[in-house]
Parts: structure tokens; sequence; C-alpha cells
């Protein structure tokens, strides 16, 4: 068996940061990108400000060293703003989270047919709380949800994976991040960045798979995530 590989799109956040060290440590080859690069990646593609969708995608598509098969695509690019329809910066908030979330996770999908191996992972990062009303959040629940549907959308007959190509949205609650820590009270339902990671090795060995197009809600209790399959 060759060298892995993975892709992570937000490899320089808290969450894909931990996931580029995480599979580092499997011996994985990986490519990180983002706005910065990842000194622990293996290959960085650094994105543009203030491009297009199109535009952004034809970087990321020509960074990718060409004839790269990747085992596994995992889309954690995003970010959270609240807010209702009287928020000063409501229609700011939304656009922001159409590209920080829907953007990042078009741009990580559209790789799949051309660099994912046949039978790989895509993996992109929903929302367990836009499974629901949003009131106060409404630019990111409807991001989040944008995502679910892409999900379910793409592991449906003809969504375009490669063969036997598998899909899945992770939707945590609130991850364990030093930023999280810092504006808000920790307590034993976040979930933490290792419990993701080995969740996604697990599916990357092709062991406990959900349905292709499955919605895998990450509770935590005590400290303990458990996957609920939506």
């Amino acid at each position: 068996m060759g060298l892995k590989k993975i892709l992570i799109y937000g490899g320089k956040g808290a969450l894909g940061a931990s996931l580029i060290k995480y599979f580092k440590g499997k011996n994985f080859w990986t490519i990180s990108v983002d706005f910065v690069g990842n000194e622990e990646a293996d290959h960085n593609v650094v994105l543009q400000a203030n491009l297009t969708l199109e535009d952004q995608a034809k970087l990321v598509h020509s960074s990718i060293p060409e004839g790269t098969t990747l085992d596994g695509i995992v889309c954690v690019a995003g970010g959270w703003a609240g807010g209702n329809l009287e928020s000063l910066d409501f229609l700011k908030n939304c656009d922001l989270m159409l590209q920080q979330s829907v953007w990042t996770s078009y741009i990580a999908s559209s790789l799949a047919p051309k660099f994912l191996k046949d039978e790989g992972l895509l993996v992109l990062a929903g929302a367990q709380p836009a499974l629901n009303p949003t009131p106060g959040m409404i630019g990111y629940g409807v991001a989040k949800a944008a995502v679910h549907q892409l999900v379910k959308s793409i592991g449906a007959p003809k969504g375009g994976l490669p063969s036997g190509g598998k899909v899945f949205g992770i939707l945590p609650v609130t991850l364990d991040t030093p930023m999280n820590r810092k504006w808000m009270k920790h307590d034993d339902t976040w979930t933490s960045l290792e419990d993701i990671a080995e969740i996604l090795n697990t599916w990357l060995d092709n062991v406990d798979l959900p349905p292709n197009g499955s919605l895998v809600q990450l509770i935590t209790k005590e400290g303990k995530t458990e996957q609920i399959i939506e």
C-alpha cells in the first residue's frame, strides 16, 4: 500500500491544524489549503483574498500537484457570526458566512472528481444547531444548512463522486478550541479536536461507515463523543 494522502481545507485553523498534525503522525502526506501556510503540512495551497468563487477554485485546482490522488478531502474551513434581521451587520455577516462555509465546501467538493481516489472520502463541516432554527445567528445557520444540503446531494446517486466515493457531513455543537475557551465557559459537552480526527481516521480505514450522504451529529456528554446519524 502506498503513502496515504489527505487534503485539509482550512488547514491553518484550530481544527484544521489539529488534523494536519494528527494525520502527519499517522504517516499521511498532507495538503493544507488556507490563507496562511501550515508549516507542518507537506504541501500548501495559499488562498488569495477578494477572489470570486470561480477564481478561488481555479487557484486551488492549479496549486495541487498534477497526478495527485487523495484518500481523503476534508473541509473544516468556516467561521461564526451572530445576528438576526435587526442586526446592523446582518447582510455583511450573511455574506461572510456564505464565503467561509459554503464557498469553501463547494471548492473542496469540486476537487473530488479529479483528485479523490475511487472509494475515497469527502467530509464537509456542517453544524448540529443548523438542523433547527437559529434566530440569533441567521447567517451562520443558513450557511451550515446549505452545507448539509450539499452533502445530501453529493451523496445521492449521480452526485459526481468517483466510483465508490463517500461523503459525510460532521455536525458538532461546540468544538474545544482556544478561541471558544477564550469567549465561552468550557464544559464537558465540548467536542475535542482529537475525537474528530479519530473519527475521520476510522472512516478512512472504511470502518464503521455511515450510509453515504449522512449528516453525522457529534454529541459529546461527559467528555465522550457519540455519533448520531441523520
